[in-house]
């Protein structure tokens, strides 16, 4: 919803003929909004991941640059393969070419500390369900466009009625009053982890703190990994690496003889929650010829799993498979 709100407001500065970039690895969250401005004669382009390596490559978004580009989408971690974009790189290229980047985080932020100044992005969105708190989205933005313009709110909101002019109708108190859980669940998780640490400030701890979720990830992600790529029957849909700089350990592939569904409904029986499908990510799917499999099987790692729980996981695999 935000997403969409951004696109209504934003294109109202733009003209007939202007660019906006997509790429094929997104959920269609930060897609379909931008491809529906087609409507309003809005050259819409799709940045297509390497069909090799299913990576998005500076070079071919250069290639899709023009002066009339206004604004370029894209994830910063994929909800399929996992990986971790280069946005500081990709925003300093859209920046350099004077267009915008709106970035979405949904699959980042629970893994990773985001720093939208030091990642000189336009706009970021993420939902923080997906970091532990209710179900409800930010957007980002820096003020100086959003400050420039125009909203969706009552005709008396004037430009420098921020964010109120973006919002449809009032907030839902409850749900954003228990957004504060979110910080106290960091806190605490803080003082488990680092006992003795004291006198640091919160965001200190917050660099410690996903310091630390980004190993255990990579610690607990290594062995199915390294299962998923010793496989003769499955392909890995993403990096074959559990390498915490590279990628989150949200873990895709398919099987040569069985479909996504199948796996997962025999996996259902242990108890143990995988998933399969397009997973709203469907321009990659369709365009990794993955649709006759009903998708990835996705398993969905987080910083609460165990090591013992990922060896459960890959006895059953073995089972299933």
């Amino acid at each position: 919803m935000l997403l969409r709100i951004l696109s209504i407001c934003i294109s109202k500065q733009w003209q007939e003929g202007d660019e906006v970039i997509v790429t094929n690895t997104d959920h269609e969250a930060n897609v379909s909004p931008w491809t529906d401005l087609k409507e309003k004669g809005i050259k819409v382009k799709i940045w297509k991941a390497n069909p090799e390596s299913l990576e998005l490559e500076i070079n071919d978004l250069n290639k899709l640059l023009t002066k009339r580009t206004k604004l370029v989408a894209v994830t910063h971690a994929s909800n399929i393969l996992g990986s971790i974009n280069p946005i500081k790189e990709i925003a300093k290229t859209v920046h350099k070419a004077g267009a915008l980047i709106c970035v979405d985080g949904v699959a980042y932020a629970p893994h990773r500390r985001v720093d939208v100044r030091r990642l000189d992005v336009d706009f970021y969105v993420f939902s923080w369900y997906k970091t532990y708190g209710p179900h409800l989205a930010v957007l980002y933005g820096k003020y100086n466009q959003l400050y420039k313009m125009d909203g969706i709110n009552h005709y008396f909101f004037t430009k420098k009625d921020v964010p109120y002019k973006f919002q449809p109708g009032n907030l839902n108190f409850e749900l954003t009053y228990s957004l504060l859980g979110i910080t106290e669940y960091f806190e605490q998780l803080f003082k488990h982890e680092f006992p003795r640490e004291k006198k640091i400030d919160f965001q200190q701890k917050m660099d410690k703190i996903f310091e630390h979720i980004g190993r255990h990830e990579e610690r607990i992600s290594k062995p199915l990994i390294n299962y998923l790529a010793e496989h003769p029957d499955i392909k890995i849909i993403g990096k074959d690496t559990a390498d915490r700089e590279q990628r989150v350990p949200t873990i895709s592939f398919v099987h040569h003889k069985m479909k996504s569904d199948e796996i997962v409904e025999k996996v259902d029986d242990y108890r143990i929650g995988i998933r399969f499908g397009d997973f709203y990510a469907k321009k990659l799917i369709e365009d990794a010829g993955l649709k006759e499999k009903n998708g990835v099987v996705r398993v969905s790692l987080v910083h609460y799993n165990s090591l013992d729980e990922v060896k459960r996981l890959i006895w059953v695999l073995k089972k299933v498979i």
